[in-house]
């Protein structure tokens, strides 16, 4: 389901909710009992829409650096791809083909398949294995070189350290999100605030309505904002290949 799609549709469940509480509280209890309460009500709502506050800026704080060290780290993930791929260019035949080969691999495999797996909080096994291949081919020509050659092959291996590295930051990104605590006082809290407005003693039904109506709007479109960027590799406004398409076609043209 598109990601803006499902916003609308859990928003909407929100607001609804939220709407038939009014209703139900209404039904209940009279205007003139709720309107004794409203100062009360105040006060107390107002210091958990303070606490709100500070978890929501905590969590937005989290996420958003999330989101941007997952684009870093995909640029420079796809940075090093390039460079093992430059420089392989001074390497004897047929080790420069092989290295250079599973350097377009890997990259192919990552945006083919791997990308789509993203989105399910999975990653492709076949880009594992030939991010072990590529290590092994480097580490082979290392030991069995001298020279000039060897030290091409050393900086490979410095360049794949930051490779497995950027990998692994990726990954981790695919699966793991906000700590659980975090999601639990932004729910309590969100709720708890909007079940306050149903004690709000107001003479205008209609009033009543939107008010509550657009504090759930306002609060589900918070929280489901941080739920997508969250999810940097998981939703339709995910982080995209971009920068591994660009270095395909940039060794593409090298190899024409």
């Amino acid at each position: 389901m598109p990601t803006a799609v499902l916003g609308i549709l859990i928003i909407s469940l929100a607001v609804l909710l939220a709407v038939a509480g009014v209703v139900l509280m209404e039904r209940q209890m009279p205007v003139e009992v709720r309107k004794s309460r409203t100062t009360g009500l105040s006060q107390i709502s107002g210091g958990l829409g303070a606490m709100f506050g500070v978890i929501v800026g905590f969590s937005a704080f989290l996420v958003l650096s999330k989101y941007h060290a997952a684009q870093q780290t995909v640029q420079s993930e796809a940075g090093d791809l390039e460079e093992i791929y430059r420089l392989a260019q001074p390497l004897p035949e047929p080790k420069q083909e092989q290295v250079q080969g599973l350097v377009v691999s890997y990259a192919r495999v990552v945006v083919d398949e791997e990308w789509p797996l993203m989105r399910e909080g999975r990653w492709s096994p076949r880009a594992d294995a030939l991010a072990e291949e590529l290590r092994r081919s480097i580490q082979d020509g290392y030991k069995t070189s001298t020279g000039a050659t060897q030290q091409f092959f050393g900086e490979e291996l410095d360049v794949m350290d930051e490779l497995d590295e950027d990998r692994e930051a990726r990954l981790i990104d695919v699966r793991i999100g906000l700590p659980s605590i975090l999601w639990v006082a932004l729910i309590v809290l969100g709720a708890s605030i909007i079940g306050l407005t149903y004690l709000i003693g107001m003479e205008s039904h209609r009033l009543h309505l939107l008010t509550v109506g657009t504090l759930a709007t306002g609060i589900a479109l918070v929280l489901f904002t941080i739920f997508v960027l969250d999810r940097p590799f998981g939703t339709d406004f995910r982080v995209g290949s971009q920068p591994f398409e660009l270095v395909l076609r940039e060794m593409g043209k090298d190899a024409r």
